[in-house]
């Protein structure tokens, strides 16, 4: 009789009429902007990892500075590559006389010659010292009247050699510049390792977000399904008369509840996808932008078992943030012992040899103006000699060379091979600062710089151990709810199946199987989530400890 009151209600308000034409609206298109879903692309948690190891951004730009620090250490260490420099150029010079010392004609001396040089210099790897080697040889031609050799090939080559015995002997400025160069190599190591160990937690949050969110929107589609098989049911029992027509407005604004539900977790499968997408794929015009991604791996419901102790003892051995830390440390140990040797007094050993070369051809138009002026008076005197009966003066022989000094050019070379003219020199050079203030202020700034690196790596460790402690507990706060949800879940569903035969025998009423079906499903989504959540939090867990690239059986290469 009440069943009937109230349909009669309905009809004159007309309120059935009108749920019945909102049912009929079309709903908007059940779709994902850009993306085909007949073009679907199953991917597991590997695949995704591997392809953002090799595509995302981040990665590449990380492993471009890994390589950027390995051509500055290559660039260091061309600090001893040798240098060799060279030069050959023409020169006439003419210069005016002021004395008949000069042996010039006409005024003035002209010399012409053409020079060429060479030198090789570097430094030693060891011990700091600095070489050089020059080698000169010149073809000279000049008008000067003392000059008996003309033209003449001058030859030299010369060692020298300085060798520090305090001040650069254990370190300096280039030791230094490859020292840390190769730390600075280690660092970008770590800084890399740091970025895959990011990118990888990134990456499988990403995934099991999109497994989520998948996962939730079959939820909301099968209670839709429900809803729907529910008011087939209501619609029924109210022809058979045992449910008041009311019953049906009641389910179909469930349905609708569900399809607005439907609707977001769509949304939420359109972001989270789109967030793993930026994640592995290799540019904005990859194919994978118009795919759908299908998740192969499920979720992993086993927590891993590791104690805090434990815990906290792999995050300090394979934390790269710690790595780092060192190699700084390290970095500022090699700027402690370099600054503290400038402090020291500079004392060198020095050491030069050089030989020289020479040949040439005797000149032919030898004018002696030294001598000149005599040969009249030689000439008298040697007449009144012969008169008086007695013997000329004796006469002076000219100059003679030797014969390896008579040639040319390869005369020159060979004289200088033969080592016959040699120079030797040794001695010691000392630099002594009066002050130094810049080197012992660069001294006490480094001093600093260690105590502020240590005060930063404490903190980094008490940081790692915050981590460590929050991600340990996320886990296993992760797996007690997933078991409470599992729990409820189950619960919901006899409550569900229950209250569903109560309704069939007239022992309940429609409110209370949707409330049923709305805790039900709550329940659902409730369960994927903490499950969603236990993959999530191992996934940082992973990532406090440091060994995600270990447990997931990766290994990155810069190239």
């Amino acid at each position: 009789m009440l069943n009937r009151i109230l349909l009669a209600i309905i009809l004159v308000l007309g309120l059935y009429p009108l749920a019945t034409a909102q049912e009929k609206k079309p709903m908007p298109e059940l779709g994902r902007v850009g993306v085909d879903t007949n073009q679907t692309h199953p991917l597991s948690l590997r695949e995704a990892l591997a392809m953002a190891l090799e595509n995302n951004k981040d990665i590449e730009v990380a492993r471009e500075n890994v390589r950027i620090a390995e051509f500055d250490y290559r660039g260091a260490q061309g600090l001893y590559d040798p240098r060799f420099t060279t030069q050959a150029f023409y020169e006439r010079i003419e210069s005016p006389i002021s004395s008949f010392l000069a042996g010039g004609q006409n005024g003035s001396t002209i010399q012409t010659d053409y020079t060429g040089t060479a030198r090789l210099e570097g430094q030693t790897p060891a011990l700091g010292g600095n070489y050089r080697l020059d080698f000169s040889s010149v073809k000279l031609n000049t008008n000067n009247q003392f000059t008996a050799l003309n033209p003449q090939f001058p030859t030299s080559l010369t060692f020298s050699y300085t060798q520090p015995l305090w001040r650069g002997l254990r370190i300096d400025q280039t030791r230094r510049q490859i020292q840390i160069a190769r730390k600075n190599l280690s660092l970008t190591d770590a800084q890399f390792r740091q970025r895959a160990i990011d990118t990888i937690t990134n990456v499988q949050r990403a995934y099991w977000d999109l497994v989520f969110a998948l996962r939730s929107l079959q939820v909301q589609r099968d209670a839709v399904s429900v809803a729907r098989t529910q008011l087939e049911h209501n619609k029924r029992l109210v022809n058979e008369g045992q449910l008041a027509p009311i019953d049906v407005v009641a389910a179909e604004a469930q349905i609708s509840t569900y399809e607005q539900r439907v609707f977001g977790a769509l949304e939420e499968v359109s972001r989270t996808e789109n967030n793993l997408k930026n994640l592995i794929a290799q540019d904005q015009k990859a194919n994978l932008w118009s795919e759908s991604i299908v998740p192969t791996d499920s979720v992993d419901l086993a927590a891993p078992v590791i104690s805090l102790p434990d815990a906290l003892k792999t995050a300090m051995e394979n934390r790269p943030e710690l790595q780092q830390a060192d190699v700084l440390k390290e970095i500022n140990q090699i700027d402690q012992r370099f600054f503290k040797d400038q402090t020291k007094p500079g004392i060198d050993l020095v050491g030069t040899y050089g030989v020289t070369g020479l040949a040439g051809s005797v000149s032919s138009n030898i004018v002696n103006p030294l001598t000149q002026s005599s040969v009249l008076l030689r000439q008298r005197v040697d007449e009144l000699s012969t008169l008086a009966g007695l013997d000329p003066l004796p006469v002076i022989p000219p100059q003679q060379f030797s014969e390896d000094l008579l040639g040319g050019y390869g005369q020159s070379i060979q004289n200088l091979l033969a080592n016959r003219y040699g120079t030797v020199r040794v001695g010691v050079q000392i630099s002594l600062p009066l002050r130094n203030r810049t080197a012992e202020a660069n001294l006490g700034r480094a001093l600093v710089e260690s105590e502020r690196i240590g005060t930063q790596r404490e903190q980094l460790e008490q940081t790692i151990q915050v981590d460590v402690r929050n991600a340990l507990q996320a886990v296993r706060s992760s797996e007690a709810r997933l078991r409470a949800a599992v729990a409820t879940r189950e619960a919901n569903e006899q409550q569900f199946a229950s209250e569903q035969r109560k309704l069939d025998a007239g022992q309940s009423t429609v409110f209370l199987v949707l409330e049923r079906q709305t805790a039900l499903t709550e329940s659902q989504g409730l369960e994927l989530k903490a499950q969603t959540d236990l993959n999530k939090a191992i996934a940082d867990l992973q990532r406090a400890t440091g060994n995600a690239l270990r447990v997931n059986s990766i290994v990155v290469r810069v190239r």
